[in-house]
């Protein structure tokens, strides 16, 4: 086993970074680094800091049900240049929701290359929002 390792070090190596980078996320905390709040912190911010909460579902999904007080930017759109329901103040934290989670979870980094700095997720989502008991909308779409 030793002679295999001494003889075969690259393979070693590169087995080694692999791992790291697969365990980075990880380290880094959660899904693609994305930091991740509860709904108890989320409102917190909301209330403390003057977060700005984000849903980015698609419009008919929002219609049908979003936490109260969120503006809908959907992930398509996050990119585009100009967006009036992006805050200005980009040192705002902003939490991002989504009903699952997943689609907020990939927009963290979207947001953050545009140059916002404190960018948050809600674990679990619309779903864990409801389960909270704070309020969801519906708009007149739906």
């Amino acid at each position: 086993m030793i002679s295999f390792l001494l003889n075969n070090w690259y393979l070693a190596l590169v087995a080694l970074v692999s791992g790291g980078f697969l365990l980075w996320p990880v380290i880094k905390g959660g899904a693609g680094g994305a930091a991740a709040v509860g709904t108890a912190e989320a409102v917190r911010l909301m209330n403390r800091e003057k977060a700005v909460l984000i849903d980015v579902s698609e419009p008919a999904e929002y219609a049908a049900a979003h936490a109260g007080g969120a503006r809908n930017v959907p992930f398509g759109q996050l990119e585009a240049a100009n967006n009036k329901a992006l805050p200005s103040n980009k040192a705002l934290p902003v939490v991002l929701v989504c009903p699952s989670g997943a689609r907020a979870s990939r927009a963290v980094a979207l947001l953050k290359k545009a140059g916002y700095e404190n960018v948050k997720t809600l674990s679990g989502g619309l779903a864990a929002w409801r389960e909270a008991n704070l309020p969801v909308e519906k708009s007149a779409a739906a």
